[in-house]
């Protein structure tokens, strides 16, 4: 009798399968009004009402999941129905067969084909640009750098905003250029 290996599933395969690891589920049958918080991935396939904060964690609507809840996870897979905001710090999935109703923010967004969405879209590439753009600006005043905020002599409020970028902090003299947007 031969027996063959079986390997694991590929994540990327299916993006609204659930994570491997501890994974804590809501059944179909359940129904939570409330507040959701913890430090394990969740799959729900019931209702929830109230509000999903997760943050270092994975969020799971399944197909029959129910959610009138705003949801704050790392990363956010909707195959079931979801009315409130999603905020991701990874990533948000709506699958072929979700159905969203509220904004959503995260870096990265995949809406699959079939899929129902009603909201807007702020990808915002979080906490490390903010970080980077920081230290650029910290850069630039160490350098003696001076921004004027506006460029040709436009006011702030005019499309000609200009920014400063910095170049090597250390250089002597560094390479500083005046960008319009």
């Amino acid at each position: 009798m031969e027996t063959k290996a079986v390997e694991p599933p590929i994540a990327s395969a299916n993006p609204i399968a659930p994570p491997a690891g501890k994974n804590a589920v809501i059944g179909s049958g359940i129904k939570i009004n409330g507040e959701i918080s913890g430090n394990e991935n969740i799959l729900i396939e019931g209702r929830v009402e109230g509000r999903i904060m997760l943050s270092g964690n994975d969020v799971t609507i399944g197909k029959t999941g129910q959610v009138m809840a705003d949801v704050s996870a790392k990363t956010i897979r909707v195959a079931g129905e979801v009315s409130g905001d999603l905020k991701a710090k990874e990533r948000v999935v709506i699958s072929g067969s979700g159905n969203v109703h509220g904004n959503v923010v995260a870096p990265r967004v995949v809406l699959e084909d079939g899929a129902i969405f009603k909201g807007s879209i702020d990808m915002d590439p979080g906490d490390a640009i903010a970080a980077e753009r920081a230290a650029a600006k910290a850069v630039g005043k160490a350098n003696g750098a001076v921004a004027t905020g506006a460029a040709g002599g436009m006011g702030a409020s005019s499309a000609g905003q200009a920014s400063l970028i910095a170049g090597d902090a250390g250089s002597k003299a560094p390479d500083l250029s005046l960008k319009s947007s």
